[in-house]
């Protein structure tokens, strides 16, 4: 079956999440300069290993979609937990996707006999 919505969707909620994961990051450095803290932004990098999973996730759909969906809807999540403001355009393009990935049915071809 063309599952080609649940792969854009999953790939530019990835990107867009390591775009969120980068700038949490950034203002995590900031602040911890102003702070004189030595935490540098420990959920941005979370937010880069999730988002990369969302882009596994989102190739995976293509082969195993109940996989992927799964993978997918679990990175959404993890990405709007770990930097809030910042995951909340990834997490609604990746919960969607993944969503659709795990309920979604196969269209079952019939022959003409």
């Amino acid at each position: 079956m063309n599952r080609t919505t649940e792969l854009a969707l999953g790939i530019i909620g990835g990107l867009i999440g390591f775009g969120g994961a980068f700038f949490a990051l950034f203002i995590g450095s900031v602040d911890a300069a102003f702070n004189e803290t030595s935490e540098i932004g420990g959920l941005g990098v979370s937010a880069f290993l999730f988002s990369s999973l969302a882009l596994i996730g989102a190739i995976l759909v293509k082969f195993k979609a109940k996989l992927g969906g799964w993978i997918m809807l679990i990175s959404g999540i993890a990405i709007l937990i770990s930097i809030s403001l910042f995951g909340v355009i990834p997490a609604l393009l990746l919960v969607p996707a993944g969503l659709m990935g795990i309920l979604r049915k196969e269209k079952t071809q019939q022959t003409a006999a």
